[in-house]
C-alpha cells in the first residue's frame, strides 16, 4: 500500500545545518554547546534550527541545570524512512506497468 510521504518533515530535515544536527543526535544527546562546537553555527543560528527541529517533532529537549540537551526522535526518521520504502516497494510491484501513449 502506497503512503504519501510527509513533505512537511522533508522540507525540515532538508536544510544541511538540520540535517547535521539530526546526524549528530542520531550518535548522543547533546547540548547548545556541543552542537555549536561540532558546527560551526553561531548561536542564534542554531537556536533557530533547533526550535524548527523541535516544532516538527525531529528533537526532544532535555533540561540539565542550565544546559539544554537535545536528543532525537527516532521514531519520526523512522516513519519517515517507512514512508520511503513503502514508495520504493510501490516502484518495484509498478516496474511491470506501463501506460499506453494515446
Amino acid at each position: 500500500m502506497l503512503t504519501s510521504v510527509d513533505t512537511d518533515l522533508m522540507r525540515v530535515l532538508a536544510d544541511p545545518l538540520r540535517l547535521r544536527i539530526v546526524t549528530l543526535l542520531a550518535r548522543e544527546t547533546l547540548c547548545t554547546t556541543h552542537l555549536i562546537e561540532e558546527t560551526g553555527a553561531r548561536q542564534t543560528n542554531l537556536s533557530n534550527h533547533l526550535r524548527v527541529l523541535r516544532e516538527a517533532g525531529v528533537v526532544e529537549t532535555e533540561p540539565c541545570g542550565r544546559f539544554t540537551y537535545y536528543k532525537l526522535c527516532p521514531e519520526v526518521i523512522a516513519r519517515l524512512a517507512g514512508q520511503f520504502a513503502d514508495l520504493a516497494e510501490s516502484a518495484r510491484t509498478a516496474a511491470g506497468n506501463k501506460r499506453s501513449c494515446p
